[in-house]
C-alpha cells in the first residue's frame, strides 16, 4: 500500500502533509520483478474457491471453530466451514465496509464507511452504534465484548449483547497516525492496542493501562519521517508477541511481563509472521526478511519478489506464506528462505495475509476471491 494510502492527518498543517503526498504520487513504483521457474519442493493444492463481492477496504479474515469469517466491500458478511467451504450463514449489512472481520464464532462485529459499528449474533443483525472516529483496524470480539481500535488510536470497548458502551481509552495525540490497520489482539486477559510506536496491556474490564513497551523510537526531522505507528497484523509465540513500526522497525515484546525483548530497525508498512524459530516480514521493496525469534538476528534474506506487492506473511509448519499483487501465493521455507511452493489464483492482489485454521489455508483477493490450500 502507497504511503498516501496510509497516512491521516487529525490537526493542523494539512498544507505539509499535501506536498509529501504529493512528492509520493509523483514517484511511480517499479513493476513487479518477473517470477523465476519455480520446481515445488513440498506438495500443496486448491481445495476449494468460493467468491463475494470485491474487496477493497483491509480485510482481516476471523477464524474460530473450524470456520472463517469474511466480508466485502458492500457489506456482504458470511461464514464459510474451512475444511469444506459450506456456507454457514450469510448477512447483508446494507453499507459500504471500511473495518472488519472480528468475530468470537458467535458475534461477528464489522465497521462500516459512515462510522457505525455492526455486530451480528449467529449471523443475525443484533445492534449498530454510532462511532466518533474512522475505524480501519477490524474489531475484536472477546468476552462477550467488542473492542474497537480507532484511527486516532483511541480504544472502545462495547458489550456484545447490547453494544452499551463500556470505557474508552486513549493517550495524548499524535499530530500525524497512519490510516492503515493498527494492532488490537487479545492476550490471556489482558487487550493488546498500538499506541503510536507504543504497545499497550489494557485491563479489558475496565480499561485502565497495565503497561506499556516501546518498540520504535521515531527518526527523522519532521511528523513525516517520524512517523512509526504499530501496523498489524502482530503474530504471537507463546508470551511473546511481535509487530511492525511503520517504516522503523520490528520488534518483539514478552506480553506476561510487558518488557521488550528485542527490536530491530527495519522499514516496511505491513505486519509480520512468526514462530518459535523465526519472525518475519516484507521491507518497503518487498524484500522478504527473516529474525531469528531468539535474539533478532537476521537469519536469511530473499530479494525475489522484489515490487510484487506483498503481504505480511504467516508461519504455517515450517514455512512462511504469503501473497502478491498478482494473486500468487508463495511458500518460503522457515529455516532457509528457500521458496518451495507456488500456486495461483485469480490474478488480482492478494488482499489481506493468509489465515490458517488448522491444515487448511485462505487467501482472499480484490475481486472476491477466496481460495483455500491444503498440504499434501
Amino acid at each position: 500500500m502507497s504511503l498516501s494510502a496510509k497516512l491521516l492527518r487529525r490537526s493542523a498543517g494539512l498544507a505539509l502533509l499535501g506536498l509529501v503526498l504529493a512528492g509520493c504520487a509523483g514517484t511511480p513504483k517499479p513493476d513487479p520483478t518477473p517470477l523465476e521457474p519455480l520446481t515445488p519442493q513440498v506438495s500443496g493444492r486448491e481445495v476449494w474457491k468460493q467468491s463475494m463481492g470485491s474487496v477493497k477496504f483491509p480485510l482481516a479474515v476471523a477464524v474460530n471453530g473450524g470456520v472463517f469469517t469474511v466480508a466485502d466491500d458492500g457489506g456482504t458478511v458470511m461464514a464459510l466451514q474451512a475444511d469444506t467451504g459450506r456456507q454457514v450463514w450469510r448477512t447483508e449489512i446494507g453499507d459500504k465496509l471500511s473495518a472488519g472481520v472480528g468475530s468470537d464464532g458467535r458475534f461477528a462485529s464489522v465497521v462500516t464507511r459512515d462510522n457505525e459499528l455492526v455486530t451480528l449474533d449467529g449471523g443475525k443483525p443484533l445492534w449498530r452504534k454510532q462511532l466518533a472516529s474512522r475505524v480501519v483496524t477490524a474489531p475484536l470480539v472477546a468476552g462477550e465484548r467488542v473492542f474497537v481500535l480507532a484511527m486516532d488510536r483511541s480504544v472502545h470497548a462495547f458489550d456484545a449483547l447490547d453494544g452499551r458502551k463500556l470505557w474508552s481509552y486513549q493517550r495524548p495525540n499524535d499530530a500525524l497516525t497512519l490510516a492503515s490497520p493498527g494492532v488490537l489482539a487479545p492476550f490471556k486477559d489482558t487487550l493488546l492496542a498500538g499506541q503510536g510506536t507504543k504497545l499497550a496491556g489494557l485491563d479489558p474490564l475496565r480499561g485502565t493501562l497495565r503497561w506499556e513497551a516501546t518498540l520504535a523510537s521515531p527518526r527523522g526531522t519532521n511528523e513525516i519521517e517520524r512517523l512509526a505507528d504499530l501496523v498489524g497484523p502482530a503474530a504471537r509465540n507463546g508470551d511473546v508477541i511481535c509487530a511492525r513500526a511503520f517504516q522503523s522497525a520490528v520488534a518483539c515484546v514478552n506480553a506476561e511481563r510487558g518488557n521488550v525483548v528485542w527490536t530491530r530497525n527495519a522499514g516496511g508498512v505491513n505486519g509480520v509472521g512468526a514462530d518459535a524459530q523465526m519472525v518475519a516480514g516484507v521491507d518497503a521493496s518487498d524484500r522478504l526478511t527473516a529474525w531469528r525469534a531468539s535474539d533478532g538476528t537476521v537469519a536469511w534474506t530473499v530479494e525475489k519478489l522484489l515490487y510484487r506487492g506483498l503481504t505480511a506473511p504467516l508461519a504455517v509448519g515450517k514455512a512462511f506464506v504469503l501473497g502478491d499483487v498478482e494473486g500468487m501465493v508463495h511458500w518460503f521455507a522457515r529455516d532457509t528462505g528457500e521458496a518451495v511452493l507456488r500456486l495461483p489464483t485469480d490474478g488480482s492482489p492478494i488482499q489481506t495475509a493468509p489465515v490458517a485454521s488448522g491444515l487448511t489455508l485462505l487467501v482472499v483477493t480484490r475481486d472476491g476471491g477466496l481460495f483455500a490450500f491444503r498440504p499434501e
